[in-house]
């Protein structure tokens, strides 16, 4: 592992990513976060109904579509190219879209690949509780409005998350949710997967169209010391569910036929078996 002239903070989470990797804890957080507050049910609004979060979103939207696209224009964010296009003619009745989740910014490149596809006009983002709740800034503001639905660790505030995304994928829309969970940074490898995302897509009938970004060192550095990333977005055949079987089997075959489409793109383009150290 090089750490050379890496920042220290990215040098911990390098170091706790390995760690993680050989003991196996790949839905675990690497990062140093605070303490996230609890979403209560009355802090959202996740269909966004009220006057005011219609508003918000319009223009944390309108801001964050700025923000990156002025990043892509300066090199910053670099999306090498898109493969599979073919298969996005799944998000005209919706869909859940899987992803590998290796930065805070990867959600816009899965959204710049596919926005003209998406006949709706936006893409719903599930994040992290305390990105929504504990997040400062302009990330803040575009964490809470630009079209997200927050987890969260209070079972009522959850229930309405649950209600929200299945009514979503029913009325067409299309919602990106990480089955890997964690961020980890700069990862490249595909994680295991969590079986929420596959049992919300089960639940309300929906295809799951699985993604991968690979990723390749640019010769540019960012702040923290490491290459910026060059980002080439894979689109894989859609999985649909089968309704002869019972949601918990049913959302496993999904999560299944899923991951190995990811893990035979990411062993096509990196040309290696995908491996995990161990203990």
């Amino acid at each position: 592992m090089d750490f050379e002239g890496l920042s220290e903070d990215r040098k911990a989470v390098l170091t706790k990513i390995a760690q993680y990797e050989k003991e196996g804890k790949f839905d675990v957080d690497v990062e140093d976060d605070p303490p996230a507050p609890e979403l209560t049910p009355d802090k959202t609004d996740y269909l966004c109904k009220k006057a005011s979060s219609k508003m918000k979103r319009k223009i944390a939207n309108f801001m964050a579509d700025r923000y990156f696209l002025n990043l892509i224009k300066k090199g910053i964010l670099i999306i090498d190219g898109v493969t599979g296009e073919e298969h996005l003619s799944v998000l005209q009745e919706g869909a859940v879209v899987t992803c590998n989740h290796f930065s805070p910014m990867d959600n816009y490149v899965v959204f710049h690949c596919i926005r003209r596809a998406l006949p709706k006009k936006y893409l719903y983002k599930v994040i992290r509780e305390g990105n929504y709740t504990n997040f400062p800034g302009l990330y803040g503001f575009f964490f809470r409005h630009c079209n997200t639905l927050p987890l969260s660790s209070n079972k009522r505030t959850m229930a309405q998350f649950l209600s929200a995304t299945d009514t979503l994928l029913r009325s067409g829309e299309s919602i990106l949710i990480y089955p890997e969970q964690a961020m980890w940074w700069n990862y490249k490898k595909p994680r295991p997967y969590k079986i929420g995302a596959f049992r919300i897509a089960f639940k309300a009938g929906a295809p799951v169209l699985p993604t991968f970004i690979s990723l390749k060192d640019d010769e540019k550095k960012g702040p923290d010391g490491a290459p910026l990333q060059r980002h080439t977005f894979h689109i894989l055949p859609p999985v649909y569910p089968d309704k002869s079987l019972p949601i918990k089997e049913g959302a496993a075959k999904m999560m299944e036929e899923a991951f190995a489409l990811v893990k035979a793109k990411y062993e096509e383009v990196y040309g290696v078996p995908l491996t995990y150290a161990e203990v």
